[in-house]
């Protein structure tokens, strides 16, 4: 399965990642690390997160961290369009 990122979802890690750094370079990579980590998990059982409001996009909490991967899985691609912090508005 591949592997996609859009770009809203780009700049959604760029913005936690480096809001994060700013505070805590060991803390970032510890949340980069789990987020990389459910992605990966995500590609080998692309239908364990739960189903959203709309009927393609299903979402994956990356715990500890309170973020959220929400993502597309289609026959043969795996297509991230948002990770965001469960704190704020649903997409």
């Amino acid at each position: 399965m591949k592997l996609r990122y859009t770009l809203p979802a780009l700049a959604d890690l760029d913005d936690i990642l480096g809001y994060i750094e700013g505070k805590s370079p060991q803390g970032a990579a510890r949340v980069k690390s789990r987020i990389q980590m459910t992605v990966t998990l995500l590609l080998q059982h692309p239908f364990i997160g739960a189903r959203t409001d709309d009927p393609a996009i299903r979402r994956m909490l990356t715990l500890p961290y309170p973020y959220a991967v929400l993502y597309e899985a289609t026959d043969d691609e795996l297509i991230v369009h948002a990770v965001r912090h469960t704190s704020r508005k649903p997409i």
